[in-house]
């Protein structure tokens, strides 16, 4: 049995890429913030944990040790944002944000270092945010510039042991969240995309896929975006 952790599991990408990872033959471990998560998935645990409180984070991972002696597959999925200008956004804001997103990955791939096995696979979620400015997620588009980075210099802790560390860079993705955005919006956002749509779930995910199948794909920013461009 392989065992696989993807964090920010409980809808949108993160769901999809647990659901993937159950069908290739994982048991997975799964993280998740607010309501409940309920759905019943064969080989799919889902725990609720607050990434900004890195006690929860600790207590996740030990629970994960007490059950595998091997680790297989990391997927670092969550983040978070809050949007507020530049000027409005507080000390406290930026930390949780750097805390989800940076921090409690960092301490992840860390602990679970000694129980990575070679050949393994750990993939990073990443965001066109980090490649193209916004105005108003500037904190959110630097720690997805920052998971971009860890994921490249992670690459050099793990040479010679066959385990591949890659970045998926999504573009505007049709998850719950972007679908309650007003319509206009998403017109505006379709217009700067040369497809003229969001990226489905299933198109994301295809990207995990391709990382986890190929052997060779390392130290890579996969960007999946329609063909986006902001200006």
């Amino acid at each position: 049995m392989k065992y696989a952790v993807v964090t920010g599991a409980s809808s949108g990408m993160g769901l999809g890429v647990a659901r993937m990872l159950v069908g290739k033959g994982y048991h997975v471990f799964g993280t998740y913030v607010g309501p409940d998560f309920t759905e019943e998935i064969e080989g799919f645990e889902a725990h609720k944990v607050d990434q900004t409180q890195r006690e929860e984070v600790y207590a996740f991972i030990q629970y994960v040790k007490s059950k595998t002696s091997h680790l297989d597959c990391l997927v670092c999925n969550a983040g978070m944002s809050i949007r507020k200008s530049f000027t409005e956004t507080s000390d406290a804001d930026w930390d949780r944000q750097m805390e989800v997103a940076v921090n409690s990955h960092y301490i992840m791939v860390r602990e679970f270092f000694p129980i990575i096995p070679p050949g393994s696979r750990i993939l990073f979620t990443g965001s066109q945010m980090a490649v193209h400015p916004h105005a108003t997620v500037l904190a959110y588009g630097v720690t997805k510039s920052a998971v971009c980075a860890l994921s490249k210099n992670l690459v050099k802790e793990f040479e010679g042991t066959g385990t591949t560390v890659n970045t998926i860079v999504p573009g505007f993705v049709a998850t719950p969240w972007q679908n309650e955005k007003p319509e206009e919006i998403k017109q505006n956002i379709y217009r700067k995309t040369a497809i003229h749509r969001f990226a489905s779930v299933d198109e994301i995910v295809d990207a995990f896929r391709f990382c986890i199948d190929n052997p060779f794909v390392n130290g890579s920013m996969i960007e999946v975006n329609g063909g986006y461009c902001y200006k």
